[in-house]
């Protein structure tokens, strides 16, 4: 939770992505059962919005489904909703089936899509795919060193911490008057433990709109990009 008792960003994506877990755990593939073969899913693309967030306690609930598939990604699609069963967010993600040991796509397992099938309805209409410009500034918000508990089960930075570090680098006088409704984020290239990231932000001319990027210290390279839509406290 936040100062204000509602819950953080991070903590949403992560109920986004525990439900994705549970979807692979009603079919048999549970993460662990996935990881023991060294493959998995990793999330290449996506988008959040949220027209609030929970307070402390509320109930909410969580939808999910496979809208699309190609031969090794997939479009899952979220929607949120309040304790009166009113939608407060919605969420889609592209994404990936890897082969963790040789770090590339493989095929999608045939068993897993006839499970799961499709459904064709999207939850937000916006092309995750739609590459996202670098901010190309030359003094990063904010650095960090990754440690032990950023890297998860495929061997990488998870992505809820590109989120959190780029929360970081928005000035707390801002968030204080002003929440995340949107997030639409790419992830490019792996960081892995023992990486110095730097967070890089820029304002951009539409009003409270920001521009994010994330980049290894070592090469420069672009890890993760984002933009990010904040709105007003009520």
């Amino acid at each position: 939770m936040n100062k204000f008792g509602e819950a953080t960003a991070t903590a949403m994506l992560t109920l986004l992505e525990e439900t994705a877990a549970d979807h692979c755990c009603n079919i048999n593939h549970s993460l662990f059962d996935l990881q023991n073969k060294n493959i998995g899913w990793v999330l290449v693309s996506g988008i959040l919005q949220l027209d609030y967030y929970p307070k402390y306690k509320e109930k909410i609930t969580i939808r999910t489904w496979l809208s699309s598939y190609s031969t090794v990604k997939g479009f899952r699609e979220n929607i949120i909703y309040n304790q009166q069963n009113q939608i407060i967010g919605r969420a889609k993600g592209l994404w990936v089936f890897y082969d963790i040991e040789k770090r590339k796509p493989i095929r999608i397992l045939d068993e897993i899509k006839e499970k799961w099938g499709f459904e064709n309805e999207n939850s937000i209409d916006e092309n995750i795919a739609k590459k996202i410009t670098p901010v190309n500034s030359a003094n990063p918000s904010k650095k960090f060193k990754v440690n032990m508990f950023d890297v998860d089960s495929n061997n990488h930075v998870n992505n809820i911490r590109y989120l959190q570090w780029l929360m970081e680098s928005i000035p707390a006088d801002f968030t204080d008057k002003y929440y995340l409704h949107s997030i639409n984020g790419r992830f490019v290239k792996d960081a892995q433990f023992d990486d110095v990231i730097m967070s890089f932000t820029q304002k951009e001319a539409v009003e409270n709109t920001y521009t994010h990027t994330i980049r290894n210290r070592a090469d420069n390279k672009v890890c993760a990009n984002a933009q990010t839509i904040w709105k007003k406290r009520e």
